[in-house]
């Protein structure tokens, strides 16, 4: 591996692979929503510190590796291009070693709906193929409203969004998001979810205003 240039450059958002098989829809929608009030405030310049980190891959290949929503919802707002940095570089790898390395390090996430372990080949090879996760909308929303801090680390929410399906029912959270978002709020104060990424500050912070949307089936 050499070592990947420091500057961000413009790439189409339609050569990005994914790293991942699901993102939230509702967080697509919501992101959607935010990156229009962000253009309308402050143009094109508003997006201009909004860059994805990659990792290069055999054939020139470009891995997303974090902000699949944010690229899901550009894409889905008529954006073509989004300013990425690369972070790696893993074209001198044999195509069968790129996932296992990938892996390795934490930068892809091979888990289905209902965060199931798959294999590598079921990750999409473009960002219109990724799966909805319910459970990952709902960490995102959670996180919103102050049950969780933000991590770095690529994937953290994902996370959230596995303790979650564990206590909350698929169907709750399908039929009544906001009564979801409540319960996930209690269950973020609790000691059981004391390891997971963020949650140092959760039970000293209030929630703040519901951060749930209606939920128009984009991302696809």
């Amino acid at each position: 591996m050499t070592n990947p240039p420091t500057e961000s450059v413009r790439v189409r958002i339609a050569d990005l692979h994914p790293t991942q098989i699901t993102v939230g829809f509702r967080e697509v929608a919501q992101k959607r929503l935010r990156w229009r009030s962000r253009i309308r405030k402050a143009g094109e310049k508003g997006a201009a510190n909004l860059v994805a980190p990659i990792v290069l891959g055999p054939a020139g290949a470009l891995f997303l590796i974090d902000r699949h929503h944010l690229a899901c919802a550009m894409k889905d707002e008529g954006v073509d291009e989004v300013r990425v940095r690369q972070i790696a570089d893993f074209s001198a790898l044999a195509p069968q070693d790129v996932w296992p390395a990938f892996e390795a390090r934490g930068w892809c996430r091979p888990y289905d709906a209902d965060g199931r372990h798959q294999p590598f080949g079921d990750i999409p090879h473009i960002l219109d193929w990724l799966l909805d996760d319910p459970f990952r909308s709902l960490a995102s929303a959670l996180r919103r409203a102050g049950g969780f801090t933000k991590k770095a680390a690529p994937f953290s929410e994902f996370v959230w969004a596995d303790f979650l399906r564990h206590q909350i029912s698929s169907d709750a959270a399908a039929a009544d998001f906001d009564g979801s978002l409540g319960r996930a709020l209690i269950l973020a104060r609790t000691p059981t979810a004391q390891n997971l990424p963020g949650w140092g500050a959760a039970a000293a912070v209030g929630p703040r205003a519901s951060a749930s949307i209606a939920s128009p089936h984009v991302g696809q």
